[in-house]
């Protein structure tokens, strides 16, 4: 992706879950208590960027501890768009949950998440996804590419639960099928 890709600026700005620890002085307002330090074992939302920093960045080992492993400042925690009920609903049928209101970058986020996690699962269930929903994508983007809209009769309900990539995928589709008409149309006439 480009530097100025905005689906990747968007992506790394999704808020995820991480646990800070150590003590931080002067961030307690992540937590909503401005007075106070944010304390080790607390629980906050950061954006993608700045999480993956802290969580890949390590810290010098303390003299007061025993082991000589640097830690890092925070622990990553999988976001809630790519939790447990997620990945089940989406085993038990991909097509039924709309990635939209998951993430917007519902397929950017996970493929960030699975750079920073080895979960073997949620890769194939997000490969899974992918491909099971694309055959439905091409199946509407034929019915759409029938007309001169995207109007796919109905099919707004479809359109709204696409994520990102989904929608770029379905409008090249589109395209195509518009395409593969104005052709035909064009050979009958010669």
């Amino acid at each position: 992706m480009s530097y100025y890709d905005i689906d990747a600026i968007l992506t790394d700005a999704e808020k995820v879950p991480c646990k800070f620890d150590l003590d931080v002085a002067e961030l307690g307002y992540l937590d909503n208590n401005p007075s106070a330090p944010l304390k080790s074992g607390t629980t906050v939302g950061l954006p993608l960027w700045l999480a993956e920093l802290l969580a890949l960045a390590n810290r010098a080992p303390s003299t007061s501890s025993s082991d000589d492993d640097p830690k890092s400042f925070v622990s990553l925690n999988l976001p809630p768009s790519l939790s447990g009920e997620v990945m089940s609903a989406l085993k038990a049928d991909p097509r039924a949950v709309p990635l939209r209101d998951q993430s917007h970058n519902f397929y950017g986020l996970g493929t960030r998440m699975l750079d920073l996690f080895e979960e073997k699962d949620i890769c194939a269930i997000l490969r899974r996804t992918f491909v099971t929903r694309a055959a439905d994508l091409a199946l509407h983007a034929g019915k759409a590419g029938a007309t001169d809209d995207m109007n796919v009769g109905g099919g707004e309900d479809f359109l709204r639960g696409l994520d990102e990539w989904e929608r770029r995928l379905f409008k090249k589709a589109h395209d195509g099928a518009r395409g593969k008409k104005e052709w035909m149309e064009s050979v009958k006439r010669h």
